[in-house]
């Protein structure tokens, strides 16, 4: 299959934007705080094998570093150097086994940091770089072998207050500062970001294709997988393929199942590239054409995203988004008869709860379900420029819901899009993904 309609990968970020990220967290947290920050640890899959290594989302929007074993240490205002990593050293017998290391001197070399050394000396170096700071901005309770450590070091410091030493005497969470700092993504994130989408756009039109000629959810999957790594990208998450009645499970990740002709089929997948997530969701049929009350579910869902999205711009709350969506899915469910009484009646008394029971979306980048906060102060966010944010109403109706007609029942849909608020409203990142009745069954009756 050819793969022109995926447009050349952006060039990655550059360590400059590293570098600005950092200063602008150090002048955040003022110059008596200590940062620290340690890499994710690599996890075993079983026996002596591990998973895939996925570097922590924070560590990597600091630094741009995708190694195990290493520690960011950001010390603002030091004269010696303010930003430094503790990494693995180069070790030629290791990387043979595991491949190459960047080691300290790299570091410096190619990522810009000030100053980095050996892992191995953390225990002799870190304490020093603690006195004197009032306050350490830390991930505590994320690995307690860690939170170990720090406070180990620490107790250290405070051993030495006879000699005059200053310990620190306030310990802060680091995600209040710099979470804050990822909701907002730069222009190169979202070329990241942009490019991550087309490809999962690609992988949805190819598996709708494979879904004419394939018999199972798994062979489905594949296709998911196969157009991910043609464009060097992996799953974002556990892709959803789930046929028929499958569909109304709203994590249903098995993907086993053998569908039928007349079944639809949500699929819910994003790709991750160089560390960033795309989030598409889309319901089709897998005979490439929706049966009459498939489409009006279907067109009903559609509408209700359509309706959301439309309402996106700046200084737009967050949940009047999911509120609009609300609001035209219930009218719909009132009309195809689902739902009895007024519109007023069913929206005060969450009745649709039965059949849209999340809310419509959720910020997204470097996490597929991001960092950023959705209410300050009580109140639900303002949306603003940069920020990104799926947008994804569903209806599911399951075998036997009581009180619903049978031709509604075994019915799940849902149509999930990522949108940029732009300085005068949205840009769809993953518009590429057929979605429209006339668009998706035209796409598949061209296989």
């Amino acid at each position: 299959m050819p793969n022109k309609s995926v447009p050349k990968a952006p060039s990655p970020i550059k360590p400059a934007e590293y570098a600005r990220r950092r200063r602008q967290l150090m002048r955040m947290a003022g110059e008596d705080a200590i940062l620290i920050l340690p890499a994710a640890p690599e996890r075993v899959r079983n026996n002596d094998s591990h998973f895939p290594y996925r570097q922590d989302s924070d560590f990597l929007y600091l630094s741009g570093f995708d190694e195990p074993e290493s520690v960011l240490v950001l010390v603002p205002g030091r004269k010696h150097g303010e930003c430094l990593l503790f990494c693995r050293e180069r070790d030629a017998e290791r990387e043979i086994w595991d491949g190459a290391r960047l080691g300290p001197e790299g570091a410096v070399e190619q990522l810009g940091f000030d100053d980095a050394y050996a892992i191995d000396d953390i225990d002799d170096i870190l304490p020093g770089l603690i006195e004197g700071r009032t306050r350490v901005f830390y991930h505590f309770g994320r690995d307690t072998e860690f939170d170990l450590k720090l406070m180990g070091w620490v107790n250290r410091v405070r051993q030495r207050v006879r000699q005059g030493v200053e310990p620190p005497h306030e310990f802060l969470e680091l995600g209040h500062l710099l979470h804050d700092l990822r909701l907002f993504k730069s222009r190169d994130e979202i070329r990241q970001m942009r490019h991550a989408a087309r490809i999962a756009a690609q992988a949805h039109k190819y598996a709708m294709r494979a879904a004419k000629t394939s018999t199972h959810e798994f062979e489905v999957e594949a296709e998911l997988w196969r157009e991910f790594r043609r464009h060097d990208a992996v799953p974002a998450y556990n892709s959803i393929v789930g046929s028929g009645a499958n569909a109304c499970v709203l994590h249903y990740v098995t993907n086993r199942d053998e569908y039928r002709d007349g079944d639809l089929l949500l699929i819910d997948a994003g790709a991750e590239f160089r560390g960033y997530a795309s989030d598409i969701t889309r319901t089709f049929p897998v005979n490439g054409r929706f049966s009459d009350a498939q489409r009006e579910i279907y067109e009903l869902v559609l509408d209700a995203q359509l309706a959301a999205i439309d309402i996106i711009q700046p200084g737009v709350s967050w949940i009047a988004i999911h509120d609009e969506a609300v609001r035209v899915l219930t009218a719909g469910l009132i009309r195809l008869g689902i739902l009895k009484g007024t519109l007023k009646q069913n929206l005060e008394d969450g009745s649709y709860r039965r059949f849209y029971m999340h809310k419509t979306g959720h910020w997204l980048g470097l996490d597929v379900h991001d960092v950023g906060d959705y209410r300050i102060d009580g109140d639900y966010r303002l949306l603003e420029p940069g920020m990104v944010l799926t947008v994804e109403p569903g209806l599911y109706i399951p075998p036997g819901a009581r009180g619903v007609a049978k031709k509604w029942q075994g019915i799940g849909v849902r149509i999930e899009d990522d949108v940029l608020v732009t300085k005068d409203g949205y840009d769809i990142l993953s518009a590429d993904a057929p979605k429209s009745v006339d668009e998706i069954e035209g796409w598949m009756a061209a296989a």
